[in-house]
């Protein structure tokens, strides 16, 4: 099997949402362990002139907010112009949103969905066609979550987005396949990696406000069991190296994730109420603390 070395060191990337999270993990771990150049986008100007201050010159930022078709176009247009053929396409943006789903604004339900849904559309659409007349190998990955395989109470904009995601880079894997580019498609489902996604998703301004904030703290409380984002960044890239399409960080948690829902969907059952593992295991230790209280 290549590595991710002998496999995407010395290209150029395109990483958006590259400023937290994630994003600034396979930034730091493209341009610093394999010596890509990578194109840091990002709305968050500060954020992302910060990684490319730490990383030096295989780090290039751009301030560009992934709504915006045109702003989109315009950075591929420069990145082709500039530095040539794109080996490595990372759509990676994205944003949450907690909330009983009627009392979500459609404020913030847009928001959600022109981020996390539109961004990778935009992404594919204003690169991909310069990727395929390149010719040569390249790779385009897509961020979805574990939550595009599964489904969650009080975060259905964020979960629906990641189901959308998923879909879309399925159907890019086909049409890549049916007009013969040699371009690499995959999906990455995530479980808990670290990032501030949780503090800074949307909330309700009416309605339950309480719910919303509550499975706020939930998740903001087992961020403790997630992995780091540079440990993330490695085992995406060693395996987007390898051609996987179904690209995991979490593989024992992701895959019981696939089969339960493949189990559903086979049996024609609605989803039962539910809250994840990492939900579990931290109402467990809240009333452990109560006990010993």
């Amino acid at each position: 099997m290549p590595t991710a070395r002998e496999v995407f060191a010395g290209g150029l990337a395109v990483v958006t949402g590259a400023g937290a999270g994630i994003g600034a993990g396979l930034t730091r771990h493209l341009a610093g362990d394999l010596g890509m150049t990578v194109i840091a986008a990002d709305v968050d100007a500060e954020a992302v002139h910060r990684i490319a201050g730490e990383l030096g010159r295989h780090v290039v930022p751009h301030v560009v907010d992934v709504r915006d078709p045109d702003a989109v176009d315009r950075l591929a247009r420069h990145v082709e112009e500039e530095f040539g053929p794109v080996r490595l396409l990372i759509n990676n943006a994205g944003v949450e949103q907690f909330g009983y789903l009627w009392d979500v604004s459609p404020t913030n339900w847009q928001r959600v969905v022109e981020v996390n849904i539109s961004g990778v559309f935009h992404g594919i659409r204003a690169f991909l066609p310069g990727m395929i007349a390149a010719g040569g190998r390249s790779h385009v990955l897509s961020l979805a979550s574990i939550g595009a395989v599964t489904s969650l109470p009080l975060q259905a904009p964020y979960i629906m987005s990641k189901h959308a995601v998923l879909a879309m880079t399925e159907c890019l894997h086909q049409e890549v396949a049916e007009v013969g580019a040699d371009i690499v498609v995959s999906a990455v489902l995530p479980g808990l990696v670290e990032s501030d996604i949780f503090r800074s998703a949307g909330g309700v301004e009416s309605g339950d406000v309480a719910a919303a904030e509550e499975q706020r703290r939930t998740m903001l409380a087992i961020r403790e069991q997630a992995i780091s984002a540079d440990e993330a960044a490695e085992a995406i890239v060693a395996q987007a190296a390898r051609g996987e399409f179904y690209i995991v960080t979490h593989p024992e948690l992701v895959h019981a994730a696939m089969a339960a829902r493949a189990e559903q969907l086979v049996n024609r059952r609605p989803p039962a109420p539910h809250r994840s593992r990492f939900a579990a295991a931290e109402q467990a230790r809240r009333r452990m603390r109560r006990q010993s209280r």
